[in-house]
């Protein structure tokens, strides 16, 4: 990591303390698992999803270690319905309610759109928009019933924002879910549920490191604000923020994790 700043890891305090939380794709080093581990710091119960099976449970007893009884799991692929009702009624029956919910599942891929297939264009927006409606959907239907309000945190992207080569279904995806954040926000106030959204640029883990070219990320890096990539954690840290009840009067935004916004 380069850059004349070197973020600090701050301790939990208590943030989201007693509150139930699912978390999709949070299998591990990205933002989902970084999230995951912060809501726990933050006191918060967290049920966590992935499609990926194995990575999941893997990542689950390694949280249950550090904090446990507080933390589940259960497989879920937000392209499927089916799967989607089963993880909110998990959320009730492994913790009584529901309070948070942050929608973390999205896919990427790079392709210039004469080459794109429709197989390739629909994939990207069946995880990403299309799966961040159902469970937004699935989340507010349970959020309504229960009558005590809540919180929804959608992972959009700056690219929502901005042109980007290779980048037409995922930008695509990413703006609807910005589209969609403010639209649920206005239906959900009504019954007070707050609808909010990140849109972080470059946030790196190692695994991402190690599979970048050294010329790619010192292209990427230099475009920000602070010459580095992001920590998934300093991603989490603002959804934590979007959870509690510091945001009380939030709603409808898309918060730019990155200096590169409009």
């Amino acid at each position: 990591m380069t850059g004349v700043e070197s973020p600090v890891y701050e301790p939990g305090h208590g943030l989201l303390k007693g509150r139930t939380a699912v978390i999709t794709a949070a299998a591990g080093a990205g933002i989902g698992g970084a999230t995951a581990r912060r809501f726990l710091e933050e006191g918060a119960r967290v049920l966590v999803s992935d499609a990926h099976v194995r990575r999941l449970k893997e990542y689950e007893a390694e949280l249950a270690r550090e904090f446990p009884g507080a933390v589940a799991s259960v497989p879920c692929d937000v392209t499927d319905e089916t799967q989607v009702t089963a993880l909110f009624e998990a959320a009730v029956r492994e913790h009584g309610r529901l309070d948070v919910v942050v929608n973390n599942a999205g896919l990427g891929g790079t392709s210039d759109l004469v080459d794109m297939s429709d197989e390739q264009w629909a994939r990207v927006l069946d995880v990403t928009l299309n799966g961040t409606f159902r469970c937004t959907r699935a989340a507010l239907r349970l959020l309504k019933a229960q009558g005590t309000g809540g919180v929804i945190v959608n992972n959009s992207s700056v690219v929502g924002w901005r042109a980007q080569a290779g980048q037409a279904h995922y930008a695509a995806a990413k703006a609807g879910v910005m589209a969609l954040t403010r639209c649920a926000a206005v239906e959900a106030a009504g019954f007070g549920v707050r609808v909010n959204a990140v849109a972080p640029s470059l946030a790196m883990h190692p695994h991402l490191v190690k599979v970048t070219s050294a010329e790619l990320l010192e292209e990427l890096t230099a475009r920000e604000a602070f010459g580095r990539y992001a920590e998934p954690w300093e991603v989490a840290n603002v959804i934590v923020f979007l959870a509690s009840g510091y945001s009380s009067y939030l709603t409808g935004e898309v918060v730019a994790v990155s200096s590169q916004h409009p």
